[in-house]
């Protein structure tokens, strides 16, 4: 992409749960602030403020001069289920807000399965893109 700043790495470790998905934002958008493009996030090695989040995500100045991409690593993901597609889809969700795009990369095929039976699985301008297939 043409911005500047690098690309954020958010890398899914072991299995999500549905209370890790506002930790999973908090830190996404600690990270486009900050400019600390390198993460690992999951369950408990998530170290992001839990009261950082709330349902109705809201940008500030900083959050929106952010452009460019969050890449979305799978590869380490436990367990492929419906809280990790709702994590895809938060995260998807505050990426936009930050003014960035989500890609996927080494997605199972069971994730990926999953995105595509609730719509978000294709590429297209309303879901994540699939960076690189697992190999």
């Amino acid at each position: 992409m043409d911005s500047p700043r690098e690309p954020i790495v958010l890398e899914l470790i072991g299995r999500i749960s549905p209370a890790d998905v506002p930790l999973l934002c908090a830190q996404l958008r600690q990270q486009a602030v900050t400019g600390d493009g390198s993460g690992r996030a999951a369950g408990a090695d998530t170290e992001a403020d839990a009261d950082a989040d709330t349902d109705t995500d809201t940008d500030t100045d900083a959050e929106s001069d952010a452009a460019g991409e969050v890449i979305c690593d799978a590869g380490r993901l436990m367990v492929a289920d419906l809280a990790a597609v709702n994590a895809i889809a938060r995260l998807r969700l505050t990426a936009r807000r930050l003014g960035r795009c989500l890609l996927l990369r080494n997605a199972a095929p069971e994730l990926l399965a999953l995105l595509d039976l609730v719509g978000l699985g294709e590429d297209g301008p309303d879901r994540p893109a699939v960076l690189t297939p697992p190999g």
